[in-house]
């Protein structure tokens, strides 16, 4: 009896606290985890304000905040390094999001069609599992003797991290469906092509998107050594040319704003997860 009274108990204190109706539980960007993230970033910028400030960190290691700022506004009226930062800016979500919509049209499918067919499974299977690991470094000479030093060997170097993940992703939610719904369409009579468009791709969904997120992620990361070689416009380029000439400045300021625009995607693919799979969390 004791002891099961204790099990009670230790159930009890690890209960999560009732969601209020319409809220998943650990809802990214709502209630509490809002207010923590936003103390979290105040609190590093003063961390950063201060440490500079008070002569701990050099500033061609850590420049002040406000140093950024001031070489952000003379980039945005002058330009850097040949190109102005809306060129910048335009190169990268260019080969970024040009690689990206290639993966969508090709890894989605691919992934479901690994998840509901052994042959498919066969044979993709392990050229991904195989070049997954690899860092994008690693092959970044083989897409230059293949492709050439153009526009179409970045978005091929930036598509190969990005393929990967979001094909995983996609197999990986076909397989998580379960086998009751599937033959429950079959017994209504569905045929194969229903059941997998009415059945397995909204259940995959969920993992899906999440294979997008982590795609672009990749992809990003990807981006600046897909523009070392023969670039002259782009964050990444930008970013290496200051590195070249110590302009940390520049350096920060570059990181910043690919950090921003991909935290910029990430919510929105969180508000289309919200809007196409509401149920996710809930069930």
């Amino acid at each position: 009896m004791a002891t099961t009274l204790k099990a009670v108990g230790i159930g009890q204190m690890f209960k999560p606290a009732a969601a209020r109706p319409g809220e998943s539980y650990g809802a990214p960007g709502t209630g509490r985890s809002t207010g923590i993230s936003v103390v979290t970033v105040l609190t590093l910028f003063v961390l950063w304000w201060v440490a500079t400030h008070a002569g701990w960190i050099k500033p061609l290691f850590l420049p002040a905040p406000e140093a950024i700022l001031a070489r952000f506004q003379k980039v945005l009226a002058e330009g850097f390094a040949g190109a102005s930062l809306w060129e910048h800016a335009g190169a990268s979500l260019a080969r970024v999001f040009g690689a990206f919509a290639l993966a969508c049209v090709t890894a989605i499918p691919i992934g479901i069609a690994m998840g509901v067919n052994r042959v498919f499974r066969g044979i993709f299977d392990p050229p991904i599992e195989f070049y997954r690991p690899i860092p994008p470094l690693a092959y970044l000479p083989l897409t230059i003797i293949w492709f050439g030093i153009g526009e179409t060997q970045k978005i091929i170097l930036i598509y190969l991290a990005i393929f990967a993940p979001m094909a995983l992703a996609a197999r990986a939610g076909v397989r998580s469906v379960a086998i009751e719904q599937i033959h429950a369409a079959y017994s209504m009579g569905a045929s194969r092509a229903q059941v997998v468009r009415n059945v397995i791709l909204p259940a995959a969904l969920p993992e899906i998107l999440i294979g997008m997120r982590i795609g672009i992620g990749f992809g990003w990361t990807t981006l600046v050594a897909a523009e070392m070689v023969a670039a002259t416009a782009g964050l990444g380029y930008m970013v290496l040319s200051a590195s070249e000439f110590l302009v940390t400045e520049v350096v920060i300021m570059g990181i910043l704003i690919i950090g921003a625009v991909a935290y910029l995607f990430d919510l929105g693919m969180r508000w289309l997860e919200r809007r196409l799979v509401p149920w996710k969390g809930k069930v």
